[in-house]
């Protein structure tokens, strides 16, 4: 049934890649990769735009993934997607929410998994839209760049771009995540400080 859906979109163009991006970040279980795969298949020398339209159309429904997580919880996940993906997705997001959404953004664990998530665990919805068009803008660039430089030659390519992200990006969200860290722990102990030195100011004072 949900394959009727994504070839049905497909007739509609870039039109129809934008509803399924869009409820990629809601709720439809199959990633708009498919339709964005399928389009760029058919003429090449539209790649970057389709990347374009699928990006902007993510993010426009990142937002209502989260209010639907935060308004009807965890459980409308389990009547559409598998127990694993959630279960996985869950995991990761308890360690460390930022790094899952960044990582989980190329993942094949559908990208809705953690928009709901985010507003189940009430996660920051502005850094979930930020690290979601990091994520989410990587992969269909890279997706529409191999189209667009390669022609029909990538569709082959792509089936491991996941992959591909994944071991170039991993390391790069885990530096920035570590300096993020170390930086707001120095923030963190300096205003330590600075309010130590005030209360020793007004008790000398006083």
């Amino acid at each position: 049934m949900f394959q009727n859906i994504v070839d049905f979109l497909a007739d509609f163009g870039p039109w129809g890649l934008a509803v399924h991006a869009f409820l990629d970040a809601v709720i439809f279980p199959i990633p708009a990769f498919f339709s964005q795969v399928t389009l760029s298949l058919m003429n090449p020398a539209t790649a970057l735009w389709l990347a374009t339209v699928g990006y902007i159309a993510c993010l426009i429904g990142t937002p209502i993934g989260y209010y639907i997580g935060k308004v009807m919880g965890k459980s409308v996940l389990y009547k559409f997607l598998k127990k694993e993906w959630i279960d996985a997705a869950t995991d990761r997001f308890q360690k460390n929410g930022e790094a899952a959404i960044l990582i989980g953004s190329f993942t094949p664990i559908p990208f809705k998994v953690f928009t709901i998530l985010s507003g189940c665990l009430n996660f920051p919805l502005w850094r979930l839209i930020g690290y979601a068009a990091v994520g989410r803008g990587l992969k269909f660039y890279v997706v529409g760049a191999l189209f667009y430089f390669y022609g029909r030659a990538a569709e082959h390519m792509v089936k491991d771009v996941s992959l591909y992200i994944f071991i170039g990006g991993v390391p790069l969200i885990i530096i920035f995540l570590l300096v993020r860290r170390h930086r707001m722990k120095k923030l963190a102990e300096a205003g330590k400080a600075a309010s130590t030195d005030n209360q020793e100011t007004i008790g000398s004072s006083s």
